[in-house]
């Protein structure tokens, strides 16, 4: 099957070719996207990424959105899945209303609409403060964060609240921190030289841009209107929202790359897109 899944992370389907930046499973090829998509022209009938163009900065974006188009068929098939920013803002502003008239409980939903609007944009560290609202115990609006994120949710707060547990272990911490040292010499050594040469302020500034170029954060966000616009640019017609279950892919909901067997989507704050090659 010529499918090609981009950026597939853990949600990947053997039928398909799988291809991101670390491998992440069997078959999972491992690629740098940055630097293309490494196939010939007219490959696949279909091109599908999740939650990966966002990562991009909007130069970068036009530039892999062009590389989808090249290795795509006449007639084949690209589906876009991106945070919706439009749903994000308007719900926003619904929370930062309802939590100014001092409605139960909109309080929390306005600070986690606030989270998700901003806080994958700016973050200077794995997690940023999303991981700091998962600490919470309990979450204390559990039921609106999980509507909005889904089984990413369920993820979150169970690697949160493992690595906590670590945390409060001293010897399990010292014990992870000679295993590193053992492991990667040099690259402690490197680290400590570096330090040295720069300072604490300027080494701390370089680490904070070298998470911020690995990829985790948020370079642009879209809306409905803007990835249309966006898909017409690089040649693809007649850019249309879908439904996480529906598409023009032939049997889509079987591969359960959006929504599980049970028919719930895995990321419900998405937007999902297709467009077509002439």
């Amino acid at each position: 099957m010529n499918y090609l899944n981009l950026g597939c992370g853990v949600r990947f389907h053997p039928e398909w070719e799988n291809v991101d930046f670390r491998s992440t499973g069997p078959g999972v090829r491992a690629h740098d996207l940055r630097k293309g998509v490494p196939y010939p022209d007219a490959a696949f009938e279909v091109v599908y990424h999740s939650h990966l163009l966002e990562h991009f900065p909007k130069e970068s974006a036009l530039i892999f959105l062009r590389e989808c188009y090249r290795v795509l068929k006449p007639e084949g098939v690209i589906r876009v899945v991106v945070p919706d920013l439009e749903a994000i803002v308007r719900l926003y502003l619904e929370a930062q209303g309802r939590a100014s008239r001092g409605e139960r409980g909109w309080a929390e939903n306005y600070d986690w609409m606030l989270l998700e609007m901003y806080d994958q944009t700016v973050r200077e560290h794995s997690g940023g403060s999303c991981n700091e609202f998962y600490r919470q115990e309990p979450v204390p609006n559990w039921e609106f964060v999980h509507g909005r994120v889904g089984a990413e949710a369920d993820a979150a707060l169970a690697y949160v609240r493992a690595n906590s547990q670590r945390a409060h272990s001293e010897g399990a911490s010292w014990g992870s921190k000679l295993r590193f040292i053992d492991s990667h010499p040099w690259t402690v050594i490197q680290n400590r030289i570096v330090r040295l040469l720069l300072g604490r302020g300027d080494y701390e500034a370089l680490q904070v841009g070298r998470f911020r170029r690995e990829g985790e954060v948020h370079r642009w966000m879209y809306d409905a209107y803007s990835l249309a616009r966006l898909l017409r640019s690089v040649g693809f017609c007649e850019p249309m929202r879908r439904a996480p279950n529906e598409s023009l892919i032939l049997n889509w909901a079987d591969f359960h790359l959006d929504a599980g067997a049970d028919g719930k989507t895995h990321k419900p704050d998405s937007l999902f897109m297709e467009a077509s090659k002439p």
